[in-house]
């Protein structure tokens, strides 16, 4: 499979869970800005046939390569940052979860969950946007889960997929910073993760971020019980040029932590749509 195919799939995917993607894609397009992808993020555990381990090599053999490790001690995550093999493509970020650092009940749990998972689907980089690889959690699961871990919760229901997309806003001739950017994303009628801050980062670390809160539809869970649950979300970032001149191409740990609460169900505003 070819980049540019891998990227069109995951895209597709990923704005079938994200409504508002497509609307604040449209949106920016219209205003004359041009969309360039900064980076996708993937969720993962790192037990059974989905390991950080096990999916990198369908990134390597796109010709991307690791950059930078990063580690997330209460979220209980650990994840690598991947720069593309040409420029103007998309970085990628791939996380995971330590289960081990959860409950023997939370663990026991996710075990049930991997362990349904055919080996013979991961052998395909269309793995990546495979969705849940196993049965439906029952939401009493689901909710154990969420006490311990709002990161597995999610990836129990939702599965394996691009939990967001990122517009680079360097490549914003009108919105050209991120509050313009924001301000933009909340005229039409959508929330912005407010975690730390609306803008995640600074200048001094050479790298802003911002992201919308996540879209949320209905999913069935084991048993039959129909809930509401928030899927994927649209970021957006501002690179900065270090003393050498160069443009930043890592994350910045104290942001991405902020960041991944966009899908915090907890988390909404009066603007959500």
């Amino acid at each position: 499979m070819d980049i540019d195919t891998f990227f069109s799939r995951l895209w597709d995917d990923y704005t079938a869970m994200t409504p508002q993607a497509s609307r604040i894609h449209d949106a920016f397009v219209d205003a004359g800005e041009t969309i360039v992808n900064d980076h996708v993020a993937f969720r993962t555990f790192d037990r059974g046939a989905i390991t950080l381990a096990t999916l990198e090599p369908h990134l390597l053999a796109l010709g991307y390569t690791r950059y930078e490790p990063y580690t997330f001690e209460a979220k209980k995550l650990r994840a690598y940052g991947y720069l593309p093999p040409a420029e103007g493509l998309p970085r990628v970020f791939l996380s995971e979860l330590m289960c081990s650092e959860l409950s023997t009940r939370a663990q026991s749990i996710i075990d049930d969950l991997v362990g349904q998972i055919d080996p013979s689907r991961v052998e395909t980089p269309d793995v990546m946007w495979a969705g849940r690889l196993w049965q439906a959690p029952s939401f009493d699961d689901y909710r154990t889960l969420m006490e311990e871990s709002e990161y597995a919760a999610w990836l129990s229901i939702i599965g394996l997929r691009a939990n967001h997309f990122t517009i680079s806003v360097n490549h914003f001739q009108h919105f050209d910073t991120l509050e313009k950017v924001l301000a933009k994303v909340e005229s039409l009628g959508l929330g912005i993760n407010e975690s730390g801050g609306r803008i995640k980062g600074s200048p001094e670390v050479l790298l802003e971020q911002g992201s919308t809160l996540a879209d949320r539809q209905p999913f069935t869970f084991a048993g039959g019980q129909v809930e509401e649950i928030p899927t994927c979300y649209y970021e957006f970032a501002k690179r900065y040029r270090d003393a050498d001149g160069k443009l930043y191409q890592g994350f910045v740990a104290a942001s991405a932590d902020k960041i991944f609460e966009s899908t915090d169900s907890g988390q909404r505003t009066s603007h959500a749509g």
